[in-house]
């Protein structure tokens, strides 16, 4: 079982150097943008297996770092976070959610039901492309 929770952003650094960046010193892992972002862990056994970071800009959410454990991939928890943090999203009146995926993930995304842009470029050695969803804001539950 999968739990996914609100973490601080140096509990992302782990995952986000070990998967996205080896080689890479840990300390250089946090983002200046992290303060102003949301950040989501996935748990299982209470173990953190899944991070993703999100940044709302108006009705826009981008999401950015998304990372599993190489030794939980392929069991679906990279799209659990994926969907929650759409659900995030919705629940916070967002319209669009989008990410620079890596060129060897834009499979991952299709699956997913983001599309490609077209837009493409390239950043420290990995070539990326934009992608994104657009999704209904869910309405704000009646009031009694």
């Amino acid at each position: 079982m999968i739990q996914i929770e609100q973490i601080r952003p140096e509990l992302t650094w782990q995952l986000r150097r070990d998967v996205l960046y080896p080689g890479e010193m840990k300390h250089n892992m946090g983002l200046e943008e992290d303060e102003h972002g949301i950040h989501f862990g996935a748990f299982k056994n209470n173990k953190l297996v899944g991070i993703v970071s999100l940044f709302q800009n108006g009705t826009d959410f981008q999401f950015r770092k998304l990372a599993i454990d190489p030794s939980a991939q392929k069991m679906g928890i990279g799209n659990n976070l994926l969907q929650y943090i759409t659900g995030f999203a919705q629940h916070e009146g967002g319209t669009r959610i989008w990410c620079n995926a890596r060129i060897s993930a834009t499979g991952f995304y299709l699956k997913a039901d983001f599309v490609q842009t077209g837009k493409f470029f390239s950043k420290n050695g990995y070539d990326y492309e934009i992608m994104e969803k657009l999704i209904t804001p869910f309405p704000d539950p009646p009031i009694n």
